[in-house]
């Protein structure tokens, strides 16, 4: 078993460093590890052993989330990605598996699993608190290559880390 189910808690970063604002968890991700590796005791409300802050890249479905069955000992899982939800470029939104797009599970191509059907499934079946760190996203060029967060995104990154570190906080024992 990969030693990230193993956690508690993990934060995952979701999105393509190559497409703009798509790298915005990455981002979010490099924020929260600087955090924790600060000289500053305490920088996270929770230890290394209960918490895995992983840059999932497009590989969250695939490579982290299907690996979590019944026995598993994770409470909680916070996504931080981008999202479109007409709202300012940079602004940021917290989501919960009520608020989550309704995918048919069976409506996908053969690259592709839907994340949010995954998060409502694990919510519903094994009782994990799954939020959303989101932030509508400005810029995201795909097929062209851009490795550089558009301004708007760039300033919420700070703003991602700080709401991800209080749902941290809501968990200290």
């Amino acid at each position: 078993m990969p030693k990230y189910l193993e956690k508690e808690v993990l934060v995952l970063g979701c999105g393509n460093i190559l497409f703009g604002d798509d790298g915005f968890g990455f981002h979010v991700v490099n924020r929260l590890n600087e955090i924790k590796n600060s000289t500053k005791k305490d920088a996270l409300p929770l230890s290394s052993d209960q918490l895995g802050i992983i840059d999932a890249g497009t590989g969250a479905s695939h490579f982290i989330l299907s690996l979590i069955d019944e026995n598993t000992v994770i409470r909680k899982i916070i996504i931080v990605d981008i999202v479109d939800y007409g709202l300012a470029p940079g602004e940021m939104i917290r989501l919960y598996p009520k608020d989550l797009p309704k995918i048919p599970k069976y409506q996908i191509d053969a690259h592709d699993m839907p994340l949010a059907g995954m998060l409502v499934d694990l919510n519903r079946d094994f009782g994990i608190d799954v939020v959303v760190i989101g932030c509508q996203y400005k810029n995201m060029p795909a097929p062209d290559i851009c490795m550089d967060l558009s301004d708007e995104v760039s300033l919420s990154v700070e703003k991602a880390a700080d709401m991800v570190l209080e749902e941290l906080n809501c968990l200290k024992d």
